[in-house]
């Protein structure tokens, strides 16, 4: 059975924004996950257009070189490492961020492997509207988890927190045309979800059910 203490649940946010409102999400879910006695990683995804079409769209060029000063883009080594991954993006058009999407295709490697079957997976999203599609970019991240053969872990209904934001895929949150901060119930679902993965990741851990973590003990022993 494993040592929560000295062997912490291992979490790796990757989440992709440009406002910041998704960064926030993400933020609160590791915060609450580092609570919880995990180790967290957050990890950013780079972009995949040139400056010039940053450069059109006010605030994406200042928010990217922020944000990528203060995390690392996502690597195949962090799935690895991680017990369990949650994903953040956007909602553009009813589909992920393209950004994080070129990430999730990369991992091609490790669905051939196996080398994330097991692990528990989750995914929030924000939306400028309340029906800009933050449900449908939420559930059709469960699709690549599928594939990959994660355990895939729904926020539910479990916390009070879910009745007053998110929905039962994944917290969310609506930040309008201006890209308004998350609200504070927003943030509380984010905490939820992230406390939530740690848990469940935690129990398949102490119960011998994360494959990653079983081949590491054979390793060891």
């Amino acid at each position: 059975m494993a040592d929560r203490t000295s062997d912490p649940t291992r979490l790796l946010i990757v989440y992709y924004s440009r406002s910041g409102s998704v960064e926030r999400l993400a933020g609160a879910a590791a915060e609450a996950a580092r609570e919880a006695g995990a180790e967290v990683r957050m990890r950013r995804p780079r972009e995949v257009v040139d400056a010039a079409a940053m450069a059109k769209v006010e605030g994406w060029t200042e928010g990217a070189a922020r944000q990528n000063a203060l995390y690392a883009a996502p690597s195949h080594d962090d799935a690895e490492w991680a017990d369990a991954i949650l994903f953040g993006t956007p909602c553009y058009f009813g589909a992920m961020a393209t950004e994080l999407k070129n990430f999730v295709d990369q991992l091609g490697p490790q669905w051939k492997r196996g080398a994330l079957a097991g692990k528990v997976g989750g995914a929030f999203a924000t939306a400028s509207w309340p029906h800009g599609g933050s449900e449908v970019v939420t559930l059709a991240l469960y699709a690549p988890m599928a594939h990959l053969g994660m355990v895939i872990l729904p926020t539910g209904y479990t916390d009070p927190a879910m009745l007053e934001a998110g929905s039962p895929y994944g917290a969310s949150a609506i930040v309008g045309a201006e890209n308004r901060p998350p609200r504070t119930e927003d943030l509380d679902a984010a905490r939820h979800q992230g406390r939530r993965m740690v848990a469940i990741a935690g129990a398949l851990i102490a119960a011998g059910e994360m494959p990653s973590r079983r081949k590491a003990a054979a390793v060891a022993g």
